[in-house]
């Protein structure tokens, strides 16, 4: 099963200072250094990924869609938030979905649905990894502390949940 990665994009953006920094100067710049970013990291990876960005105070009334180098881009509606779409995509994807943002309340409902749910700051250093060209390196650093356990067994085995959480994790 393919993990969609969708990415909340401007909780990212803000998560990262080389990306805020560009933010700063331009929004649209901000944007664009992301998207170049999650470009380097579809070429390693080709996983469908999903940006999603708010719209909703400029807007168009029916949401924008567009798309970079297979990355699909979203805008919400005017008058929606981009959390809005990004828990109908959690809800629509459900198991298949990896969640990528830091914000408490989509990341809760997201693992309602089923969804996986990496915080910004962890996927911003696999971009980095992305960036330099080896996601190699990254397998041991970004392993989860809890799967460095000797004892076996069923009594000492994790969670179904933590498990598929753990799987998902490492398809990316």
């Amino acid at each position: 099963m393919a993990v969609h990665l969708i990415i909340d994009g401007y909780n990212l953006i803000r998560q990262s200072p080389e990306l805020l920094a560009q933010e700063a100067q331009d929004l649209a710049w901000g944007r664009e250094a992301l998207l170049e970013k999650l470009a380097a990291y579809r070429r390693l990876k080709p996983h469908p990924i999903t940006v999603v960005f708010d719209g909703w105070e400029g807007g168009e009334f029916m949401g924008n869609r567009d798309r970079f180098q297979g990355i699909l881009i979203l805008y919400s509606r005017r008058g929606e938030k981009a959390d809005a779409v990004i828990k109908r995509l959690a809800e629509q994807e459900r198991e298949r979905a990896l969640i990528v943002t830091s914000d408490r309340e989509i990341a809760d409902y997201a693992l309602r649905q089923g969804a996986a749910v990496l915080c910004a700051a962890e996927f911003i250093l696999r971009l980095e990894f992305a960036e330099s060209g080896d996601l190699s390196e990254e397998s041991d650093e970004m392993e989860d502390p809890g799967s460095r356990t000797r004892k076996k067994g069923p009594a000492h085995r994790a969670s179904k949940k933590i498990r598929r959480r753990r799987q998902r994790l490492k398809k990316i």
